[in-house]
């Protein structure tokens, strides 16, 4: 055989060998992510036992907290802030079909906007900022949120609530889909979220906060029909990563400032009050209702815990689990915003509600229920709760998740005790 052809050949086993020890080397000898996780500085990151959290006390983020969250109320530490005062809100559509669960990052969410889609099966709206700053520090977790699903014309009406340009995430959404030349449109107007879009001008260069999937790479959004480890129909494969969904957005003009426009996401933003104490002032006890009568796939429990002093969800009569934790999702904030719901106002089941204007609703919090209103002026307006004093609802510094059910649905509340 030729000399140089042996030759190759031995610097060809030389450097399998080598790329097999370095294989071994960190597979074997290096901690499994399922314990220990290393966020980009190298440092661990560990998970809270009681509520799945990813815990910011570790070397990760190890300074003193001290610095408040605009949105969920909590502390953390400055080099967690210094993170998130370079972005802005990120709202994403997540889905609640049976076959989407565990979603991924629903934990990591501030707040939790969750209404029915159509057909009486519920969609969330998961608004990011700060909680997520350590989840993204988790490599495990490949910084993913999902199943990530299609827009709706009423959540567009919440994420406006979060920045002059709002960064939202979706697959797709309701449009003016067309039958034939005699019907162009079989989706009323009334529904059309992509054409709200583009009329709110989240398209626009240097305001371009619309993050549809169909314009991001495989690197922000991938199909995973196999990641809960059972294959899934397409439609409920969409994975994104916040951290990529940031760096496009950044890279459009969209950090905490709006650059185009020379002007910070927050100039008008109203922060909601966080002085409530984090103190249990009640027993056990189950929040339950269901979204539409006989639903019960996607009827929702809270089960109080006031050793802990935190909610834990149920859906569907089952534990509701964040993939990305493996544990139950939990918040110390629940409210229910009764609105006035249009059902199935065209072919495709499409459903409004009416979250601009006022309604009444339902606070709880430290193990307590509390008659609340709320409202909104307008589209870009922020909602406002109060209590029957006409004061603003003060929330517990954490995770706040908000129910948006139909007027005069039945929500029960009984002691375990």
């Amino acid at each position: 055989m030729d000399k140089k052809i042996l030759k190759n050949i031995g610097y060809l086993g030389v450097f399998l060998f080598i790329t097999g020890i370095s294989y071994y080397l960190f597979d074997f000898l290096i901690p499994s992510g399922s314990e220990i996780s290393l966020s980009p500085s190298g440092n661990k990151v560990t998970k809270d036992e009681k509520t799945g959290d990813l815990s910011s006390k570790t070397s990760a983020f190890s300074g003193p907290k001290t610095e408040i969250c605009p949105l969920n109320g909590q502390l953390y530490t400055k080099e967690e802030k210094a993170i998130w005062s370079k972005r802005r809100p990120l709202t994403v559509m997540i889905e609640n079909h049976e076959e989407a669960r565990p979603q991924s990052g629903l934990q990591s969410a501030d707040i939790v906007y969750e209404a029915v889609a159509e057909g009486g099966i519920t969609r969330f709206m998961g608004v990011f900022y700060c909680g997520i700053v350590a989840t993204e520090a988790d490599s495990e977790n490949k910084y993913d949120v999902g199943p990530v699903r299609s827009a709706r014309t009423y959540f567009l009406d919440i994420a406006s609530e979060y920045a002059d340009y709002p960064l939202y995430n979706h697959v797709g959404g309701a449009n003016c889909s067309a039958a034939d030349a005699k019907s162009p449109c079989t989706t009323n107007t009334k529904a059309q979220a992509i054409e709200q879009i583009a009329k709110y001008g989240w398209n626009n260069q240097g305001t371009w906060g619309d993050l549809s999937q169909f314009s991001l790479s495989y690197k922000a959004c991938r199909r995973e029909p196999d990641r809960t480890g059972q294959d899934r129909a397409t439609e409920h494969t969409m994975y994104c990563s916040s951290s990529e969904l940031y760096n496009i957005a950044a890279n459009r003009g969209l950090t905490n400032m709006t650059e185009v426009k020379k002007t910070a996401w927050d100039k008008s933003y109203q922060a909601w009050k966080f002085t409530q104490k984090d103190t249990s002032a009640g027993s056990s006890s189950t929040i339950a209702f269901d979204f539409w009568s006989g639903y019960k796939a996607y009827s929702v429990s809270w089960k109080y815990d006031p050793s802990l002093n935190l909610y834990s969800r149920s859906n569907g009569g089952k534990e509701h689990i964040d993939f990305n934790t493996q544990k139950a999702i939990t918040a110390k904030n629940i409210v229910i915003q009764y609105t006035k719901e249009s059902r199935s106002i065209d072919e495709h089941g499409h459903n409004l509600y009416e979250m601009i204007g006022t309604g009444k609703g339902i606070l709880f919090q430290n193990g307590t229920k509390t008659e609340i209103t709320w409202s909104k002026a307008n589209r870009i307006a922020r909602t406002i709760f109060k209590d029957s004093s006409n004061k603003e609802v003060n929330f517990i510094p954490g995770n706040i998740w908000v129910e948006i059910l139909p007027l005069n649905t039945s929500v029960s509340y009984e002691n375990s005790n």
